[in-house]
């Protein structure tokens, strides 16, 4: 028993597991958020801004008694609506392309939560996943591999130097965001409360950011003023919470599907294969009506996507122990919310789940599109005389190989 414990403490805080999937999900779910915002500019101020049919009151009213958190409700002003939904576009670029990651996901998070929860009537089971991982995120090490991040910090390390040079840029961003933090705290803004309900019971908003806030500094400082036993516990805690966070995810997805299925298959219409033949009817769900009519037509293909959907749905959960037919219904599902894009005109929701499936990609093909993608930015970008000292045949193929440290058998490989 102890051996057995021993050897799950050493897996769990040995090293931060699936690099690339936490990175997959990290980049498409701020894609698919930074998508949806600049799609929806036109109707900001209609949809989550002071033009919309909730006001102020009413969403402060709500948020006192379900103890969420907006930052929308500090202020009614015009002004204070563009710099939050403008600071939401740019923390969901920055998180994209994996630059300062641990910061840009806690600005990530507010930015969901402060708009999503402004308006909650607004939205549908894609904007709850988002809502989720958002907060799931800024737990993990989702800057590890193909960010910004990770080739500053091969930059750092091909110097030779054991202890990271003087960030000046992340001490500013680090000292600005608590000026900023600060004033709202002294402004006695709406939500910031220390002890009160806050994302746990007893557990205000103001001690969850000020907390974060002071975490970067004590990381930053242990970084690089103290080499040894404690750079190595706060890694140690860093590498726990971002397996913690990945273990959540993939039992969140797990759960999506499993309600989804078992409440599809109490439903009538799925029961008699026909639940799929309606919403391909409806004009709202229609972008492509002739094709729409074309296979609602086929009363087969409706029987057979209406079986197959809840049989994959109900399924899926239960075959992660088996690679192969987990990778297979991982492409069904995939093919399914591409689908639903496609002929129902949800590409936001489809986005987000397809997003949330990344976490059970197989790792061996990660590394390998890793290994493709880093070869051909070499053969890109660099010179010519200069190739000759790569890697490998694959260019930074091996790097990507290496990186997640082996465990091509796992349930997210």
């Amino acid at each position: 028993m102890e051996r057995a414990i021993g050897r799950v403490f050493a897996r769990a805080t040995g090293r931060a597991l699936a690099p690339y999937q936490t990175a997959v999900i990290r980049i498409g779910f701020a894609a698919t958020w930074l998508l949806f915002l600049l799609r929806e500019w036109p109707n900001r101020h209609a949809l989550y801004g002071p033009d919309g049919p909730w006001s102020l009151d009413m969403a402060r009213r709500l948020l006192d008694a379900n103890h969420a958190f907006s930052a929308l409700l500090w202020s009614d002003g015009r002004g204070w609506f563009e710099i939050v939904y403008l600071v939401a576009i740019a923390a969901s670029a920055a998180l994209m392309l994996g630059w300062r990651t641990r910061t840009m996901s806690v600005l990530f998070m507010l930015g969901v939560i402060s708009l999503q929860n402004r308006s909650i009537f607004i939205g549908d089971g894609g904007d709850n996943v988002i809502h989720l991982m958002s907060m799931y995120l800024v737990l993990t090490r989702c800057g590890q591999v193909w960010s910004l991040d990770a080739r500053r910090a091969r930059k750092a390390g091909s110097g030779g130097g054991t202890a990271p040079t003087r960030d000046l840029t992340g001490i500013v961003l680090w000292a600005v965001l608590g000026l900023c933090l600060a004033a709202a705290q002294l402004s006695g803004a709406h939500g910031l409360t220390w002890f009160g309900h806050g994302p746990f019971p007893h557990l205000g908003w103001s001690l969850v950011l000020w907390g974060l806030w002071a975490t970067h500094a004590v990381w930053w400082a242990v970084q690089r003023y103290a080499p040894g036993e404690p750079r190595i516990v706060l890694d140690t805690l860093a590498k726990l919470a971002h397996n913690g966070a990945l273990l959540v995810i993939m039992v969140e997805v797990c759960l999506i599907y499993a309600t989804a299925g078992w409440y599809k298959i109490q439903g009538s219409r799925w029961q008699d294969g026909t639940a799929v033949f309606y919403p391909m009817h409806l004009d709202y769900f229609s972008p492509w009506p002739a094709l729409s009519q074309l296979l609602g037509s086929n009363g087969i293909v409706i029987m057979l996507v209406t079986y197959g959907t809840v049989i994959v749905q109900v399924a899926f959960p239960f075959t992660l122990f088996n690679r192969r037919l987990k990778n297979v219904l991982l492409v069904a599902m995939i093919c399914e919310h591409l689908s639903i894009a496609f002929l129902l005109g949800l590409p936001f929701f489809s986005l987000a789940m397809i997003a949330a499936d990344a976490v059970f990609l197989p790792t061996n093909a990660l590394t390998w599109l890793s290994g493709r993608l880093s070869g051909l930015r070499e053969r890109m970008f660099r010179r010519p005389e200069a190739a000759v000292s790569g890697g490998g045949p694959e260019g930074g193929a091996p790097e990507a190989r290496t990186e997640h440290g082996g465990g091509g058998h796992t349930l997210v490989g």
